[in-house]
């Protein structure tokens, strides 16, 4: 029974082999139904087995016999066949490279002079485009240096002008201050002349004055020294105070600036004193 199925494993793997066109799946299941088949007649006839051992070894070698020339013609037929397919597939194919490659150069020359043309086309674009561009970009360059030219020389201007107005309004102004300042210190001054020369005037009437107080005194000492030595010597001690007090009186005036209101309320007391 073993060698029963093992032939008919060979077998069906022959025929397998042999018919190019059955897949790995029929081929399995070829072999399922073979050995399900191989293992019926071999459950029928085991019992036959032993008698039938002879018999059974003669059919299974007349069987891979037949099998083999089978094979033999079928692998013949089948070179045959592919060796035409062979021949069939290289002269399409020759034939389809052939004309694959003249469409292949047909289609690059095409494809150079397209391109060529449109790098022709680009470039020419290109060309004037950048030459509009270039042109563009200098005139917008030359209107922006004269705009900037012109409004560099308005700003220029302008602060030329600014700075004129403000050196007259300084110079006259400096010159408005220096007159201000030239008229009050010729006002000072003269006012401080004025009130020297008062001063000196006044001091020179109260001198004068005292001077001639002080003759009087002495003289009208003089006259009336019979009548009293104490009296004479009153006089003399009051002309000597006076005399001193109208020196003090010279030197503070020379020393010393006195106001209208001293003036004035010096010349009260020299009309009282009278």
């Amino acid at each position: 029974m073993k060698k029963m199925i093992t032939t008919s494993v060979a077998v069906a793997t022959l025929l397998t082999t042999v018919q190019a066109e059955f897949s790995f799946g029929d081929m399995f299941t070829d072999m399922k139904e073979a050995a399900i088949s191989m293992s019926k007649d071999a459950k029928d006839s085991v019992s036959a087995m032993t008698e039938g051992a002879v018999e059974t070894s003669k059919s299974a070698e007349r069987t891979v016999t037949t099998v083999s020339a089978d094979a033999k013609d079928s692998t013949i037929k089948v070179s045959d066949d592919v060796k035409t397919m062979e021949l069939n597939t290289s002269k399409d194919m020759s034939a389809a490279t052939t004309a694959l490659s003249a469409d292949t150069k047909d289609s690059l020359k095409a494809t150079t002079t397209d391109l060529k043309d449109s790098s022709a086309t680009l470039s020419t674009d290109m060309k004037e485009s950048t030459l509009a561009t270039s042109k563009d970009v200098t005139d917008s360059v030359k209107s922006v240096s004269k705009d900037a030219t012109a409004s560099v020389k308005t700003i220029s201007n302008d602060i030329n002008s600014t700075a004129a107005n403000v050196s007259s309004d300084a110079t006259a102004s400096v010159k408005t201050v220096s007159d201000s300042s030239t008229d009050s210190v010729k006002s000072v001054s003269n006012d401080s002349t004025a009130s020297v020369k008062t001063s000196s005037e006044n001091l020179a009437t109260s001198v004068k004055d005292v001077s001639n107080d002080t003759t009087a005194s002495v003289k009208t000492v003089a006259e009336n020294v019979n009548d009293s030595v104490k009296t004479i010597t009153d006089n003399v001690d009051t002309a000597k105070a006076v005399s001193t007090e109208a020196v003090s009186a010279v030197k503070s005036a020379a020393t010393k600036s006195i106001s209208a209101e001293e003036y004035a309320e010096y010349m009260k007391l020299k009309n009282a004193t009278k």
